[in-house]
């Protein structure tokens, strides 16, 4: 059905005290509640917004999702505006769901397969692209200088390479030599060394560096050493002959890496990186869900997903114990959100923070609500694995990495833990783009896909509108998820963008 033919309120559970705006509500409007009584709007409600079902005493449950979101900080009249204005964080801690039966297997003659590049270790990449990594932000300059070299018309004579990436951060050096966080940073920078998408890398450090690059690559495997070449500065004479080097290096991976051909391979090879920034209020109605649908399909075919950013599943982390594979798998999970509220209460912050100011402009008014719909992008499948961040990631399935919520510091955790494809919903309009690995950016309402259509590759608005279901929305998402595994380009791969999302979980003394 249209917009205007559908109802103008979305009312997710039945024991939900608040539904939500499908359109901008004005002020004294006579509308229709879900059960068909009238409602008064007694405030103009912008769309994605909360309204009033009925009286809400001070200190009563405001219930979304049939979840807690919060609590009435002053009486709520039925047609009043539910928001940050009148609503506080819960004090109670959220309720434990009931363990659940595991997902349904994948059925016999039921596979689905992608074309990737695969690798000699076995693993397959989305993407074939020439990585130029940094050891140490000393060396950040000469890694982009080599990069630039083969931008444009100079990747004509290495037919089938995506690009020169330079992975380049602001650590390194100035840190312990030993500690959290070297071991940190050491696990990021050979996640992405190793990583499918690239056919060879370059490391490049100073020579001086805490974290120097021969220890960097000698705990990697020696199928994966092969493909790693290293350099250093103060050994190459200077920053000039560096360079120069290490374009000729660069030309003789991109020579062997030109030779590379897709072939298909089964789903089981697609590791997919979920994420979510700029949420709207309908983020945990269309595209989150969708993506959680999707993300089913693609655990019934044997793949994985990565479900990250631990404060922003703070207060909803029951919905994922209560479908862990096992109770070590939950503690894990719990154990990771009680270090966060040690970490939060260090540096005199709390989780339990509302929203950034762009989430609560689209309708979101607690981390507990931003949660809940955050989580649905895991979808329904059994919980297999909690890894710490930048952990390789060895289980199939649905697994849980712990990340900090800042998009591109969990992405690249993902990245570092094996992703070779990152969905990215977003209701304001985020642009994250994300090499070697390709970032599906998904709409959560049709305004935003038209506004920004050089930037959101799907449109999950047809949810809010009611002309679409998840389930249906899932099911093309996953088609245009197996389609990018396969080379399809992202709107960010057209425009070239992705080249500065590296930013590495910097913990530790700096020094």
């Amino acid at each position: 059905m249209s917009t205007d033919e559908a109802p103008p309120l979305i009312l997710l559970h039945a024991s939900d005290n608040v539904a939500v705006a499908r359109v901008a509500l004005a002020e004294n409007a006579e509308i229709a509640a879900p059960g068909g009584a009238a409602l008064r709007v007694r405030a103009a409600i912008d769309a994605g917004h909360k309204i009033a079902l009925r009286a809400i005493a001070p200190g009563e449950v405001v219930l979304k999702y049939g979840q807690p979101i919060g609590v009435a900080s002053t009486a709520v009249q039925a047609g009043d505006h539910v928001h940050v204005h009148n609503v506080d964080m819960a004090r109670e801690s959220p309720p434990q769901a009931a363990r659940r039966s595991p997902a349904t297997p994948l059925a016999a003659g039921d596979a689905v397969s992608f074309e990737g590049f695969v690798r000699n270790d076995g693993r397959v990449g989305t993407r074939n692209y020439i990585g130029v990594l940094s050891s140490v932000n000393c060396s950040a300059t000469v890694c982009k200088a080599i990069a630039q070299a083969f931008s444009g018309e100079a990747m004509a004579a290495f037919p089938g390479v995506d690009g020169v990436v330079a992975i380049t951060h602001g650590s390194g050096c100035g840190m312990s030599a030993e500690g959290e966080g070297l071991d940190l940073l050491r696990r990021t920078l050979r996640g992405y060394a190793t990583h499918p998408n690239f056919a060879g890398v370059v490391l490049i450090g100073l020579g001086c560096e805490v974290n120097q690059v021969d220890p960097l690559v000698q705990g990697l495997p020696a199928a994966a050493r092969e493909r790693i070449h290293v350099l250093t500065i103060q050994q190459a004479g200077g920053t000039r002959e560096a360079v120069e080097q290490g374009k000729q290096l660069v030309r003789e991976l991109a020579a062997q890496a030109s030779t590379a051909r897709r072939s298909t391979v089964a789903l089981s090879h697609l590791v997919i990186g979920l994420q979510c920034g700029g949420s709207d209020g309908y983020s945990g109605i269309s595209a989150n869900p969708a993506l959680g649908a999707a993300v089913d399909l693609l655990v019934r075919h044997g793949g994985t997903a990565i479900l990250s950013e631990t404060p922003e599943i703070y207060g909803a982390e029951h919905l994922l114990t209560a479908r862990a594979a096992s109770p070590e798998v939950a503690e894990r999970l719990l154990a990771r959100i009680r270090w966060w509220e040690t970490y939060a209460a260090l540096h005199g912050a709390q989780l339990n923070n509302n929203p950034s100011p762009g989430n609560k402009a689209g309708g979101i008014t607690t981390i507990l609500e931003k949660s809940l719909g955050a989580v649905a992008k895991g979808g329904s499948s059994t919980l297999n694995d909690v890894v710490e961040y930048a952990q390789p990631v060895q289980a199939h399935g649905l697994v849980f990495m712990d990340t900090p919520g800042y998009d591109p510091v969990s992405a690249t955790g993902q990245v570092a833990g094996g992703a070779n494809l990152i969905c990215f919903t977003t209701g304001r309009g985020s642009t994250y783009g994300c090499k070697p690995t390709p970032s599906l950016k998904l709409a959560t309402n049709s305004r935003l896909f038209e506004r920004m259509p050089l930037d959101m590759d799907f449109n999950a608005g047809g949810i809010v509108e009611g002309s679409q279901t998840v389930a249906e929305a899932g099911e093309a998402l996953f088609r245009l998820i197996v389609e990018t595994a396969s080379g399809r380009l992202t709107l960010s791969e057209q425009h070239g963008l992705g080249d500065n999302e590296f930013v590495p979980w910097q913990l530790g003394a700096v020094m």
